[in-house]
């Protein structure tokens, strides 16, 4: 099956030139923006579903239809697995992607609150998140968008001190190689490969730039 994916273009031809100091200021800010209802409602709803669950806890951030959430659960079948999206209409779409586990859930919620929630959660709890995946996110390549990428954003402080296992998916290796320069300035190393050409589609967009010819490549804590 041929796909109809326009490659990511960019006038940025590498790391952007501001990234360090961008990250180093997010590093000493706080983040006070108040929590959206919806999302903190979301959060308690997936509290209570957990419970007094001591076992292995996923998070599938910014999952769109959740086709990877059911994909972790059905690999990760000892595990809790929580899939979260901002948007209402692709959460709703999920019920075309749904799995037979039972071990998951996909959440509509503002991922930058549920993190600052999960974070303080996690201080004050027994358990710990083992894993957190990010597949795919908006690449946001014009140079002047670079502080709306995940690694040069307010979220990122609460996003490295969530997971011991990181991993990161993007058809754009230039978001990548940011991202593991911005882990790197919390200690943090990470190693890029490519997404085996033959393994299963983690979700439709993996699947359309493989099908458009395009390389996706993957982001793992080391």
């Amino acid at each position: 099956m041929q796909g109809n994916s326009r490659r990511v273009e960019s006038q940025q031809p590498g790391v952007h030139e501001k990234l360090d100091a961008i990250v180093a200021k997010y590093q000493q800010t706080e983040n006070r923006r108040p929590v959206h209802k919806h999302t903190r409602d979301a959060f308690d709803e997936t509290m209570a579903w957990l419970g007094d669950w001591q076992g292995d806890i996923i998070l599938d951030s910014c999952c769109g239809v959740g086709q990877s959430t059911a994909g972790l659960a059905e690999q990760f079948s000892d595990a809790r697995v929580i899939g979260l999206d901002k948007s209402d209409l692709r959460v709703a779409k999920h019920s075309h992607y749904q799995s037979a586990a039972t071990n998951y859930r996909v959440v509509r919620a503002d991922v930058i609150d549920f993190w600052r929630l999960l974070r303080g959660a996690a201080d004050s709890s027994a358990w710990q998140l083992k894993a957190h995946y990010l597949c795919y996110p908006n690449p946001y390549p014009k140079p002047s968008q670079v502080q709306k990428r995940w690694h040069a954003s307010p979220a990122m402080p609460d996003l490295m001190a969530l997971a011991p296992q990181l991993e990161v998916r993007s058809n754009w290796l230039i978001y990548l190689q940011e991202f593991a320069q911005a882990a790197a300035a919390y200690g943090v190393q990470c190693e890029i490969t490519e997404v085996p050409k033959h393994s299963r589609a983690i979700t439709p967009f993996e699947l359309k730039y493989r099908n458009s010819g395009q390389v996706c490549w993957r982001l793992r804590r080391v």
